[in-house]
């Protein structure tokens, strides 16, 4: 557990020496065993590498180490009417979320950890601290060495610090939920928000499954209808400019749902809406009491989700699994839970993973992404080539070859056979 630049230093050229791996450890929370060994080795955490080192509210900027998590951060800048606005489901760390290139439920305004990123140092394989990007929100210099390190998942070198691009709180937010009668109408609901050039901060999809875990498991906070809904939120600087917004929003939304959707300006209903949603792993899982969820991570183009959504949704009822699904609407990222028992058959497990397997399969005949927030880990390696091709998973070998000759960071994620 180092506690400076310094003591990591010594410990990756220490671990070079001797050709030990090492696999760096955040918070714990990956969903792609990034912080699973695949040998012997060194696990680095970096926990106690929790300082924030800087703010500047002039720039919109700070400096953390990368052990800081997200919520004690985002606690600390709201002192200066500043927040980080990546929000994972998890209270993951800084260093952590820089790694799998993360996102979360505001990404639709605020963009991925890559957009909110502007500089990292970074201890590479042997031992040697480097410092790239910039503090400024623009830099054409050279090759971007930070968005090479941001979603390399601690294959090619350890984060000891970044430099976070930061936004003013909002001054006022409303909140609103709409159900509809099925998927297709709330997906074409979200396309008519976002081509009305509607600046929602978060705009979520669930489908009547996810709903229905929703409600059995926030007993206290939800009695929504079993059908699918939005969750969409607002903001605006001035309280006129965030009634327009609203007022539109409710025109398309009561379009498309034949229903009157709800909005809220209190600020706990807001927060309790959000947790609630948060909390949809759990929700789902309860659905199989003692259950793990297998958790499924893709991302289409916007104009695709509609379709990937309800076809996962019959394949879910087709094989007789349970599997509540839920997404980032507004930019086309999807999740499918499917909660397994340590008892289960082989044949519901196998039921369940070539649930999973079409899907991204589907994502990707889409033209999208095996993963659009989570990262390889280990469990996407195999579908890498499918989605780029042979010569771009060579040329990220090449990369990785190069930079970490010995496969001492993190080995066996990511590239298959590294």
């Amino acid at each position: 557990m180092p506690e400076t630049e310094e003591e990591v230093k010594s410990i990756v050229a220490l671990c070079q020496n001797h050709g030990v791996p090492i696999v760096p450890f955040g918070a714990g929370t990956s969903l792609e065993g990034h912080i699973l060994s695949s040998s012997t080795g060194v696990t680095l955490s970096l926990e106690k590498m929790d300082s924030i080192l800087s703010v500047n509210p002039e720039d919109l900027t700070c400096t953390v180490q990368p052990g800081v998590h997200r919520l004690a951060l985002n606690e600390s800048l709201g002192r200066d009417g500043l927040f980080f606005p990546v929000d994972p489901g998890a209270d993951a760390t800084i260093g952590g979320m820089c790694a799998t290139n993360c996102s979360g439920t505001s990404a639709v305004r605020y963009g991925v950890m890559r957009t909110n990123v502007l500089a990292l140092n970074v201890v590479t394989p042997q031992g040697e601290l480097i410092k790239v990007g910039s503090g400024a929100f623009k830099n054409s210099a050279g090759y971007s060495l930070k968005d090479l390190y941001v979603g390399s998942e601690g294959t090619l070198g350890v984060i000891t610090s970044a430099t976070l691009r930061l936004q003013p709180l909002p001054s006022h937010v409303s909140a609103g939920v709409c159900a509809f009668p099925d998927l297709p109408s709330a997906c074409e609901a979200v396309l008519s928000v976002l081509h009305h050039s509607i600046p929602c901060v978060k705009i979520e999809v669930l489908d009547s499954s996810s709903i229905i875990a929703f409600n059995q498991y926030n007993k206290s906070q939800a009695n929504l209808p079993d059908q699918p809904h939005l969750f969409i939120e607002l903001s605006d600087p001035t309280e006129e400019g965030l009634r327009s917004q609203e007022s539109l929003v409710k025109d398309i939304l009561s379009f498309s749902s034949r229903t009157t959707p709800s909005f809220s300006t209190d600020p706990a209903s807001i927060k309790s809406l959000w947790a609630a949603r948060h909390s949809t792993y759990y929700a789902s899982c309860s659905l199989r009491p003692n259950s793990k969820g297998l958790v499924t991570d893709v991302c289409v183009p916007i104009s695709q989700l509609s379709t990937l959504m309800s076809e996962t949704v019959n394949d879910v009822e087709a094989a007789g699994v349970v599997g509540p699904c839920f997404g980032h609407a507004g930019d086309g990222n999807f999740h499918c839970i499917l909660p397994l028992l340590p008892n289960d058959p082989q044949e519901y497990v196998e039921k369940v993973s070539a649930v999973n397997k079409r899907l991204v399969e589907r994502a990707i005949e889409m033209g999208g992404t095996c993963t659009g927030e989570h990262g390889v880990g280990t469990g996407k390696m195999g579908y890498l080539e499918k989605q780029y091709g042979a010569g771009a998973v060579h040329v990220m070998k090449a990369i990785k070859g190069a930079l970490d000759p010995s496969n001492i960071m993190n080995p066996g994620k990511i590239l298959l056979g590294d």
